[in-house]
Order: structure tokens, then C-alpha cells, then sequence
């Protein structure tokens, strides 16, 4: 039975085997075209095309075509070819290298043998996207095409326009993939060109190998290194661009390694981040609006919002500069056709306020980079907080479940050796002592055994000075954490109890607390700022009133009235008199100026009542520190 079984398991391991390589199946169509006969040779695309080719087969791709210098029937025939090894494949890839061409909205990539005289030459002579996007489309998972074919047209400058108003861009046109799970990498966005750089290969096929093969990384983070990778080797002046989109699941080039142990825990934000990277990478209006009305709160929200604002400024930019050559050919118009100078000077103010337009503009949306930058830079620091968060956290669940092992085990190895003790003993007094006796000498070895001391706990100092940095963090702490839970310490942790709504014994810090205080992402204790100062963001800020105005008791901006002459009369006792009555009485609560903040926003302290602190300075809290805690108090 044994051996059946075990030939049962060999031959479901191998249909297994087998099935999973057929779910895997990848096959990769790579052209390098750099031999062009009718203008100047490019030095880099056959380079390029040999280090993607190795790139796949390293990968483990099951079939890599690696055509280099292909004419237009050779063309043809290594995407009909392919169309063929596509049909029964998961995920297709198609890289092209060399020259290509946007007309009239379309692209098309360029054989070797391309003269392109006039423009129809190019419906005749190269190959429309189009085509390519059929040669792959019978994969199953994965439709993928790569063009390092954004690079400076010579064909371009030559060509013969047959219609006026045709349009040939510079660089390729924006793309819309129309089928599901297809993405299109350009080595440069839409409109602008590629560098083949000072090396053996272009910097973005330096880039694709560095990163396309990364085991379990998904193709959307992969090409936004890609973009990271070509923009700091070019001086920011050439931004590689993906187009099309894919599922909620990670797709990676190459499968991940099987893990050995579990992985970490899912983040609940990681989602959001992918949809936020994916708008980034879109960069336009429509992704960013269609971001906020799926997230419309929270901090990817606020980040979206600046990348919205910076887009708008763009747009404004873009609006201006148009604005701008209007009037500058409009002036040029005039002046050629020697208009009257009334007009010209019109011609000439124009001119120049639509100038003054574009540089408020280029001002303005300047601005705005630099404040989607600053917005970008935050959420990288973010994201790497709260991945340092949640590796702290498993290192925490990692050494409390080691210790929790470690106890159960000593446990167990205590009480085998007090028994095996006790009965050793029961056995040589057996021999001594009544029976009776016997059984009442094993009973009380048995219960000393249950009675053994538990193995030693962690550092508690090393956990009390964890909590004491989550606590400061959260804004429920001001002073440094030094490992020592005094009595600041524990009234900081009443104090997150009571604003996050948990029951955590202050009295010691304990892993549950530690936990509880990581899942919170931003401040729980409330922000106290003290008279003539109001709350903005985690700091308080100076209030600071225009001229002729003052800062009341309610921390408000009031008028300060002009002094009005009091009309006095002659016999001033029954004036002494009041006044005495009036000093004498007791004096009546004032406002405090005070200003009571918490996760509902702020307010002033009410008449009658005050601010008392709990482990912090009462009405003023810095940035970063927190405040150990304020209460209101109304007698």
C-alpha cells in the first residue's frame, strides 16, 4: 500500500508539473532594426535587441525570436510567424527597436528598406501598430509590446506632403489599447523622442533588463522603476510612458519564487496605492478625477488632489502659450501687410498681454510641479513608514510567538522531568511505604510539576520604549522614550485609551498596545494650542490680525474701538462709591483663551471652563511631539 501510494503521489506531481508549465507558457518576438538604406544607420537597436532577447531567455521564456535588420517581407513574415506561436501562449511580448513614425494620428514601425518619399509611402512601406496588436492578440493572460521607437525621424524631414493639412508628429501618438490585459511601453511619452544615450544600449533598454525580470514584481510597478530608472540617466528629458491597462491582480514577467514561509500580510492600503500609481503614470485629468470619485477621502486623496491642480496648471500653461502665438503671428500679419498704425500698436498690446499670460502661467504651473513633487516625496515617506510599521510589527508577533514556543516547550520539558523525577522517587519508596503512602508521594510530584515557573518574558524595558516612540508619534506623549513607563508614560496610554477607544492597562506596555498604537496612522491625542495661536495641520500657528485689529478672548480677529470721551460730573462719590462696590464683588470666570482641539476639529474653551494637562504642557503642543493630553474642566 505504501509504495502504490507513493507512485500515486509521483504521478500527480508530474500532471501537476506539467499543467503548471502549460498555465505559464511565454513566448517574445524581439526586432532590432539599425541597417536603414536611405538614411543614416542607428548605432544602438541591434544592441538593444540582443540584451532583451537574453533578458527573456534568462527569464525561462519558452520561445525567443530575435529577428535583427528586417526588411518589409521579412517583417511581415515574423509577425505572421509569431501571430502562429502566440495562438496556444499565455503572454506574448513584441519588442521593436528603430525607427517609427506617427501619421495622422496613427504609428507605424519602419523596415529597413523604407524609402518613405512621399507620405502615402508609409501605408505601402511600414507596418501599423495595429498589425502588431493582432500578431499577439490570441494570448491568453498577457498581451505585451515594447517600442524603443520614439527616436528623432529623419524620414520625417524629407518626406513629401501629397495633402497640406496631413499631420506628422514627432515621436509616436498616443495609443488606447482596445482589448483586455494589453499594455504598450513607449520608451518616451507620446509626442517627444527617445535618446539612444553615449553607450552600447539605450537607457531604456539598460532600464528594461534591470527590472522587466524581477521575479513576482508586477508589470505596472516594473515599468514605473523603468520611468524612475530613464529620467535620472537622462536628465529628466526623456520620460518612458505605458498605455493600456490591466486587472486588479499583480502580473508579473516572470512568475515569483515559490516562498519558503509565509509572506507578509496584506497591506489594506496597497489598492489604493496601485490605483494611485496607475493614475500617476495616466497623468491626466480623467485618471486623477476618476481616482477621487473611487477614493474620495483619505491620504492618497489629498495626493491626488495637488497632481489634479498641477495638471490644471498645465492645461492653463498650454492655453496661454496658444494664446501667446496667436497674437505674436497675428502682430506679424499686420506688420507684413503694413497695416495703419493704430492697428499694429493693437497688434503689439495684445502681443505682449498675452506674453504676460504665458509667463503667469509657466509661474504658476511651476508652482504646482513643485507641489506635486513635495506631494509625491510625502507619499514615498509614508509608504515607507508604514512598511517599517508593519516589518516592526511582524518582528513583534514573530518574537512573541518564538516566546510563546519557547514556554510551551520548557513547560512541557519541566513537567517530563518532574515526573520522571517523581516516579523514580515513588518507586524507591515503594518499597518503605504503604501503598497508600506511594500514591499520595506521586500525587504531590505531579502537582509540583504543574506549579514549575514559566520560562522568562521578553526585554521590558526594549517594549516599554517601543510603545513610548508609538505614543509620541500619535501625539499622546512629549517626552522621549527611554524605555522607563513612569507615570508620564502611563498617563500618555490613558490618554490614547480614551481618544482611540481602547481598554489598555496603563499600569504596563504591553505587545496588544504596541499593536493597537501601529495601526494608527496619524494623531489620536488632540492638538491644545494656548491663546493667540490657532491649530494648522500637527503645529500651531501665530494668529496674526491686520492693522486696526486685535486678537479677542475667543482667539478671534476683532476691531479695536476708538476710546469715547465719558462725560463726568462734579460730584464724584457716588462714581467712588460704585466703583468700590464693584472691586469689592467677586470677580466672574473670564474666557481663558484657550483653544481645545481634537479629531472633530477646534474650539474655544467654554466661559467657566479651563484646560488641564495629562503628562504635557497644558494649551500648547509642538509638532511631531504631541502633547501628553489635555482635559476640560467646567465646575
Amino acid at each position: 500500500m505504501g509504495a502504490l501510494r507513493l507512485i500515486a503521489l509521483l504521478i500527480f506531481a508530474v500532471w501537476l508539473g506539467s499543467s503548471s508549465a502549460h498555465a505559464e507558457k511565454r513566448v517574445a518576438l524581439v526586432i532590432g532594426n539599425s541597417a536603414y538604406k536611405t538614411v543614416p544607420k542607428l548605432s544602438n537597436p541591434v544592441n538593444d535587441a540582443a540584451l532583451v532577447g537574453g533578458m527573456f531567455r534568462k527569464a525561462g521564456f519558452e520561445t525567443v525570436d530575435v529577428k535583427l535588420d528586417l526588411s518589409v517581407v521579412d517583417m511581415r513574415k515574423a509577425l505572421r510567424e509569431f501571430g502562429s506561436k502566440a495562438r496556444d501562449a499565455d503572454v506574448a511580448v513584441i519588442y521593436y527597436a528603430g525607427h517609427g513614425i506617427e501619421l495622422d494620428g496613427n504609428n507605424y514601425l519602419i523596415p529597413t528598406d523604407a524609402a518613405l518619399e512621399t507620405d502615402t509611402d508609409v501605408f505601402d512601406e511600414a507596418f501599423p501598430l495595429d498589425r502588431v496588436l493582432f500578431a499577439i492578440e490570441p494570448a491568453k493572460q498577457l498581451r505585451l509590446v515594447i517600442l524603443d521607437a520614439c527616436r528623432d525621424n529623419p524620414f520625417a524631414k524629407t518626406m513629401k506632403r501629397t495633402v497640406a493639412s496631413r499631420a506628422i508628429g514627432r515621436g509616436l501618438a498616443k495609443v488606447e489599447p482596445t482589448s483586455p490585459n494589453t499594455m504598450i511601453a513607449f520608451a518616451a511619452k507620446a509626442g517627444s523622442t527617445a535618446s539612444d544615450g553615449d553607450a552600447k544600449n539605450s537607457p531604456f533598454a539598460t532600464a528594461l533588463v534591470d527590472r522587466l525580470p524581477t521575479p513576482g514584481l508586477d508589470l505596472r510597478k516594473a515599468f514605473g522603476f523603468v520611468r524612475d530608472d530613464v529620467l535620472k540617466n537622462t536628465g529628466y528629458k526623456q520620460e518612458p510612458y505605458v498605455y493600456g491597462s490591466l486587472g486588479g491582480d499583480d502580473v508579473s514577467l516572470v512568475p515569483a519564487k515559490p516562498a519558503v514561509a509565509p509572506g507578509p500580510q496584506a497591506n489594506p492600503q496597497d489598492s489604493v496605492r496601485r490605483d494611485y500609481e496607475l493614475a500617476l503614470q495616466a497623468g491626466n485629468r480623467d485618471a486623477w478625477e476618476a481616482f477621487l470619485q473611487a477614493y474620495p477621502d483619505g491620504f492618497y486623496a489629498g495626493l491626488a488632489r495637488a497632481q489634479l491642480k498641477n495638471v490644471a496648471a498645465e492645461e492653463a500653461r498650454a492655453a496661454a502659450a496658444a494664446k501667446a502665438r496667436q497674437a505674436e503671428d497675428e502682430k506679424a500679419r499686420l506688420a507684413a501687410e503694413r497695416a495703419n498704425k493704430a492697428e499694429q500698436e493693437r497688434a503689439a498690446a495684445a502681443a505682449k498681454a498675452a506674453e504676460d499670460a504665458r509667463l503667469a502661467a509657466e509661474k504658476a504651473k511651476q508652482i504646482e510641479e513643485a507641489k506635486a513633487a513635495a506631494a509625491e516625496q510625502r507619499r514615498k515617506e509614508a509608504e515607507a513608514a508604514t512598511a517599517k510599521a508593519l516589518a516592526d510589527k511582524q518582528a513583534a508577533e514573530k518574537a512573541r510567538a518564538d516566546l510563546l514556543a519557547k514556554q510551551a516547550a520548557d513547560k512541557l520539558a519541566a513537567e517530563a522531568s518532574a515526573k520522571q523525577a517523581g516516579e523514580k522517587a515513588a518507586a524507591e519508596r515503594a518499597v518503605q511505604q504503604p501503598a497508600s503512602e506511594t500514591q499520595s508521594a506521586a500525587e504531590t510530584q505531579k502537582v509540583a510539576a504543574l506549579a514549575a515557573p514559566p520560562a522568562s518574558t521578553l526585554s521590558a524595558a526594549e517594549l516599554a520604549k517601543s510603545v513610548q516612540s508609538e505614543l509620541r508619534r500619535v501625539g499622546c506623549l512629549t517626552s522621549s522614550g527611554d524605555g522607563d513607563w513612569n507615570a508620564a508614560s502611563q498617563r500618555s496610554l490613558m490618554q490614547f485609551n480614551k481618544y482611540a477607544g481602547t481598554k489598555f492597562d496603563a499600569k504596563l506596555a504591553s505587545i496588544d498596545a504596541l499593536d493597537a498604537l501601529k495601526a494608527k496612522q496619524g494623531r489620536v491625542c488632540p492638538l491644545v494650542c494656548e491663546r493667540g495661536f490657532k491649530a494648522d495641520g500637527d503645529n500651531c500657528v501665530k494668529i496674526t490680525c491686520r492693522a486696526g485689529y486685535r486678537v479677542n478672548d475667543d482667539n478671534e480677529c476683532e476691531k479695536v474701538q476708538d476710546k469715547k470721551p465719558i462725560a463726568t460730573r462734579d460730584d464724584s462719590k457716588p462714581r467712588d462709591d460704585e466703583r468700590k462696590k464693584v472691586e469689592s464683588a467677586p470677580a466672574k470666570p473670564q474666557a481663558t483663551g484657550q483653544i481645545y482641539c481634537n479629531n472633530s476639529g477646534c474650539r474655544p474653551v467654554r466661559h467657566g471652563c479651563r484646560l488641564e494637562s495629562v503628562g504635557g504642557q497644558a494649551g500648547y503642543s509642538r509638532s511631531g511631539g504631541g502633547s501628553g493630553g489635555t482635559v476640560e474642566v467646567c465646575n
